[in-house]
């Protein structure tokens, strides 16, 4: 199967809203699970897009942001932050 095929089963699978317990979720089919290289327990993020869609991804965008600010912070500083490591 190429990555159009599958591109093009993905987008025809519709999700269904389910009650779970007391709440209301959704289920992942496998192929999807597997594309987003998640597994049961996992979290993933629904990130908007400019167009007002939903992307899903792994990836935590503001995680991502904290964690380059601390890069340069720490590229910044590292003759301070080496001399209070002694």
């Amino acid at each position: 199967m190429n990555e159009q095929t599958r591109d093009i089963e993905i987008e025809a699978t519709a999700l269904q809203i389910r009650k779970i317990g007391n709440s209301v979720g959704v289920i992942l089919p496998k192929e999807l699970l597997a594309r987003l290289n998640l597994k049961e327990g996992d979290k993933f993020y629904p990130v908007e897009q400019p167009d007002g869609s939903l992307r899903l991804t792994p990836y935590n965008p503001k995680h991502a942001r904290t964690m380059k600010i601390a890069r340069d912070l720490m590229r910044e500083y590292r003759d301070t932050l080496a001399a209070l490591a002694k």
